[in-house]
């Protein structure tokens, strides 16, 4: 889970250096993108773990 919270933080910080810059545009949304991914990736893992832990009845 740290992982996916340091990466998080990185591509926010990629994003808004991209958009903050007009020259590195490409960087914001490549930023944007990565950090999208992530938190889908994060929260899909997240509940695939939290299922596999409960059982049901």
């Amino acid at each position: 889970m740290k992982t996916i919270i340091v990466l998080l933080v990185i591509w926010a910080i990629l994003a808004v250096v991209g958009f903050a810059l007009e020259g590195l545009l490409w960087l914001g949304i490549i930023g944007v993108v990565l950090f999208l991914g992530t938190l889908i990736f994060g929260i899909v893992h997240h509940n695939r773990n939290n299922a596999k832990a409960k059982p049901r009845s």
